[in-house]
């Protein structure tokens, strides 16, 4: 504890009022608590802010080169054309989105870094007039040599220093221990680069009051995210109001600040009227952010029976010029299969390209991919059961740094999906069973997330009619954030759900972690339930009871014989409760993460090499589930990305320019209707009393992780081929195929 209302995790909880339940609805499928007001279009979203006004409306100019110094941006024509109000151009525009966390967005100052890098802002008094004189501004470049290609800036790679996690984590002798192993396996694995692409774009509406700048915008980490647009605006923090109360998809494409944000701040400033800027669908692909391309190395040397005695897994990413994020690929490698000896290493290639940051699942999504291949390729070289394999290779403890594990139900997750599965049925070879022109295979991999609790702040007021509002500046970005809110302020005061009103999305609200990392539901909600518990104690004391004693259920308070409605013990009075929660020991004391396990049943054409995905089941294990089904929901989600990954999901890079090719979501394949078959989630009974308040975990990520690998391993199942340059198109299936 470090004072009245701010708790740091330093040790286990014991039993909360949580676990007592006594109103029963944490845990529950309720429905989402804004659901009805977003099918229902009532739901305003960025954009859709100060209708009815008089607004300006802003498009970006992009560059049409991929490298090159800016010799000059003539905006003559454009301010000319009918309707225009300004043009926003020079050094201080964005070139792309800002890192997560970072002070700032990296500006243009006079050059190109990548294809397509915002170079202006057209303000006029309608957006197909702005549209339009955006084509007639007019750049001249002085072309400069560009590096497209990941695989040819290998030697140029270097260490970057820690992100996420450490680039370097290395352990025992591994290349001596490898060298003398019974079995070797040695295979580097390829994925691509993916975009968020979230189905609402990046958008803001910008307006100015005086010295005092209000902001619409769609993102993610609020607390953060004003001081972007502050430094980027060039005004004081506390002069920037920043309001994200409904955002239609992230994925980690706005954790930072989109360029439209800062444009639309300064146009508007400059056209002394509201500015709206939405960015076109080829603009997210194009300006935001993406995912890194690897290339990556798996090494694992075993004895003759599988135990596992060397284990390397070395990679290569890329970012643009001067950005040091990496892409964490081995973030679980470090901790999920035993090994003594250990190699695991990320080196960073700059490239001319769209700068890369956090996309769903940073790491796990893509590292996932080969380490799960690999631990199936080696269990059938070593004539094991993949999942027998997997349990032999089981760590007591973190294999990297001893740390015991917070809680850890993987090998629950494997035994249930089997059964549940049928995994007993599974064919004992490649390409033995047919089905017409289909060949069936089963696969399945392992799932892991590394948890993460974040610092944050909540309001809840409770007024004498027994109705209680939360205030906290998180965000929902799809994820059921204002629902998991609403349960668990109901559930602590004993209220009927309907009666709990949340406030979310605004820099005014009480600062808190946003929405990332699957840290938003158990950081935020901890700092709800440690407000709540404020309440709980004013209450009790006004009772002249224990808080321990007191029993909250339906608007009453219930202590020894005593049955007292809310609006006795308050006399007319309304209370607030505060409460911050923020990581402690046990961050460092425990190994922290969240496990899970992935079935999949493949049919592959045996003429054209056609995937079909026919069933996929994931079993996961993430401390308390807070709402069965948002929580269900975010796990379909994964899957169907998981599905993505695995078959089709690529972002094209023309090695001559820099250019995302397919930057469209007509180009750009990723899973519909029909890709999907019926999916299947189960939750294991687990609580992780060292990671939250809550005792929960990240789950939104997770069922992401090792769901590609599963499907591959089940094509390698169906018809023996393996595939390890993602995705698995037909094309890389069609020349390994068996005689039909």
């Amino acid at each position: 504890m470090t004072d009245a209302n701010t708790y740091a995790m330093d040790e286990a909880v014991g039993e909360t009022r949580l676990d007592r339940g006594a109103q029963g609805v944490l845990g529950k499928p309720l429905n989402r608590y804004e659901g009805a007001l977003k099918v229902s279009g009532r739901a305003p979203y960025a954009y859709e802010h100060l209708a009815g006004e008089d607004v300006a409306y802003g498009f970006m100019v992009t560059a049409g080169i991929g490298r090159a110094k800016i010799r000059s941006v003539d905006t003559s024509k454009a301010e000319a054309a009918p309707g225009v109000l300004t043009v926003i151009s020079g050094n201080d525009v964005l070139r792309a989105s800002a890192l997560p966390m970072a002070p700032a967005a990296q500006t243009i100052d006079g050059e190109v870094f990548h294809y397509g890098q915002p170079l202006a802002l057209v303000v006029a008094e309608t957006f197909e007039a702005a549209r339009h004189a955006a084509t007639l501004v007019e750049t001249l470049y002085e072309p400069g040599q560009g590096r497209y290609s990941l695989r040819d800036q290998l030697n140029e790679a270097v260490n970057p220093g820690p992100g996420a996690m450490q680039p370097d984590n290395l352990r025992g002798e591994f290349e001596a221990v490898f060298a003398e192993a019974e079995v070797q396996f040695d295979e580097t694995y390829t994925t691509p680069s993916h975009s968020a692409a979230p189905m609402e774009p990046h958008a803001s509406v910008a307006k100015w009051d005086g010295d005092k700048l209000t902001v619409w915008s769609s993102c993610q980490l609020l607390e953060t995210n004003v001081i972007q647009i502050a430094n980027g605006v060039g005004v004081p923090v506390e002069n920037v109001r920043l309001l994200s109360p409904y955002v239609g998809g992230g994925f980690g494409s706005k954790l930072g600040i989109g360029p439209d944000a800062v444009l639309a701040a300064l146009g508007a400033r400059a056209a002394g009227k509201p500015v709206k800027v939405a960015l076109s669908r080829q603009h997210v692909f194009q300006t935001t952010s993406r995912r890194s391309e690897t290339i990556q190395r798996v090494r694992i040397g075993t004895t003759k029976d599988g135990r596992i005695t060397a284990l390397a897994h070395e990679n290569f990413v890329v970012n643009s010029t001067g950005n040091s994020f990496f892409e964490p690929v081995a973030i679980s490698t470090v901790f999920l299969y035993a090994g003594e000896n250990r190699k695991i290493t990320h080196r960073l290639a700059e490239t001319d390209v769209l700068m890369t940051a956090s996309v769903r699942a940073p790491g796990e999504a893509v590292g996932m991919l080969s380490l799960e291949s690999a631990m199936d390729e080696l269990a059938i070289r070593l004539n094991l059961d993949p999942i027998e394999f997997r349990k032999l290779n089981e760590p007591e403890a973190a294999p990297q740094d001893d740390l015991p594990f917070s809680s850890r139900k993987l090998l629950e997750c494997y035994e249930e999906g089997a059964r549940r599965f049928g995994w007993q049925n599974r064919p004992d070879k490649p390409a033995s069973r047919r089905e017409g022109e289909w060949w069936i295979g089963y696969g399945m991999a392992a799932a892991s997330r590394s948890h993460q609790l974040m610092k944050s702040s909540a309001e809840v007021e409770l007024t004498p009619d027994g109705r209680a509002t939360v205030k906290t500046a998180m965000t929902d970005i799809g994820t059921g954030s204002y629902t998991i809110l609403q349960q668990i302020t109901a559930e602590m005061l004993g209220l009927p759900p309907e009666h709990v009103t949340v406030l979310l999305g605004d820099t005014e609200l009480p600062a808190s972690s946003g929405s990332g990392g699957s840290w938003g539901a158990n950081s935020a909600g901890s700092s709800v339930y440690l407000a709540c518990e404020d309440l709980v104690t004013e209450l009790a004391k006004r009772l002249e009871v224990d808080a321990s004693d007191l029993t909250l259920k339906d608007g009453q308070a219930i202590a020894g014989n005593r049955q007292i409605p809310f609006d006795e013990i308050l006399e007319g009075e309304t209370l607030t409760g505060r409460g911050t929660i923020e990581p402690g020991k046990t961050a460092d004391t425990t190994n922290q993460a969240s496990y899970g396990a992935h079935f999949c049943e493949v049919a592959v054409n045996a003429v054209t090499g056609e995937t079909r995905v026919r069933r996929l089941l994931t079993v996961a294990a993430a401390g308390r589930i807070l709402n069965e089904k948002t929580a269900t929901s975010q796990c379909y989600g994964g899957q169907i990305w998981g599905i993505g990954s695995a078959l089709e999901e690529e972002l094209v890079i023309d090695p001559r320019t820099g250019l995302l090719v397919n930057h469209d979501l007509a180009e750009y394949h990723v899973p519909v209707n029909a890709d999907v078959p019926q999916l299947e989630v189960v939750f294991l009974e687990e609580r992780d009393t060292a990671a939250s308040l809550l005792a929960g975990k990240g789950l939104g990520e997770l069922a992401l992780a090792g769901v590609g690998a599963a499907i591959t391993n089940a094509i390698y199942n169906a018809c023996g081929v393996r595939v390890r340059d993602y995705p698995a198109t037909l094309d890389k299936i069609l020349a390994g195929l068996p005689d039909a």
